[in-house]
């Protein structure tokens, strides 16, 4: 087992706000990954990609990316999803320059769709994504969606267990904050572990921060609305490093709280108090 942990974006401590700065600031704070932020557009030149991707391998810093937020696979109009598409393919071009494993995407909002009709229409768009991507040579990438944490948005864990299992090459990437949200805080690490079994993926990307939900009148559900440090403990860290050490599994886990790395190494500690050598 091995595990990477690292800011989501450029550390807050980095002399300067650029991708390459970024990851050589990781390396310094002692920390093996770093997920590359296109949250706002895919602006990135393919050449830094390459760059990126060079100085990443000899840190050994494990790069990811998320793909903009501006994605809706689910949408009604043709023309949504196909600019949603061109974004995550755009990401994946990258991704895929710079060696990073996964491009992290949000698929999408129900909408008027029933929760099956959701699902079809993001199956769809998932199998067309993967099958262009491998057209291009970017198969050293995955697509992966992140489970979500308002009630209005596809991505329940369950969910997309069920697109891993049907579309060959999807990937998820388990954000226990948004559990933790949509569940009105609640989360059961082991019952998450239990289901994502059935993957048989040898790696898994995480995200983790605390995060502060409103909850959804009368439903047992919530819906996320800032991302906290982890010293609010909504939800705990240190049980989940605990199951992950008790099942050896190998994870890159993302800090998204508003501390960035400084919560990274606060992982990193209770990963060391536990036993853990990096």
């Amino acid at each position: 087992m091995r595990i990477y942990l690292g800011p989501a974006g450029i550390p807050t401590v980095a002399k300067e706000k650029s991708t390459l700065e970024g990851i050589k600031t990781v390396s310094e704070l002692g920390l093996n990954a770093m997920e590359i932020e296109f949250v706002r557009g895919v602006k990135m030149s393919n050449e830094l990609a390459k760059e990126a991707g060079k100085l990443a391998e000899k840190l050994g810093i494990r790069l990811s990316v998320h793909a903009p937020y501006f994605i809706n696979l689910c949408s009604s109009e043709k023309e949504k999803i196909k600019a949603s598409k061109k974004r995550i393919l755009d990401s994946m071009e990258r991704a895929s320059l710079m060696n990073a494993e996964i491009v992290c995407v949000h698929a999408g909002y129900y909408g008027k769709l029933s929760k099956e009709e959701a699902y079809e229409k993001i199956k769809e768009a998932c199998e067309d994504i993967i099958k262009k991507a491998k057209s291009k040579g970017w198969d050293n990438t995955s697509l992966a969606l992140e489970t979500t944490g308002k009630v209005s948005q596809f991505g329940t864990l369950d969910e997309i267990i069920k697109i891993c299992k049907e579309v060959k090459g999807c990937k998820i990437v388990v954000d226990f904050a948004h559990i933790y949200a949509r569940q009105a805080g609640r989360i059961n690490y082991k019952e998450i572990f239990e289901k994502l079994k059935v993957l048989k993926f040898k790696h898994y990307n995480f995200h983790f921060s605390g995060i502060k939900f409103s909850p959804v009148k009368a439903t047992g559900k919530g819906n996320e609305r800032y991302h906290l440090p982890i010293a609010s403990n909504s939800p705990p860290f240190e049980p989940l490093a605990k199951e992950i050490l008790r099942r050896k599994i190998s994870a890159t886990i993302i800090s998204e709280s508003p501390l960035l790395e400084q919560d990274s190494l606060k992982m990193k500690k209770i990963f060391e108090k536990l036993g853990y050598k990096f």
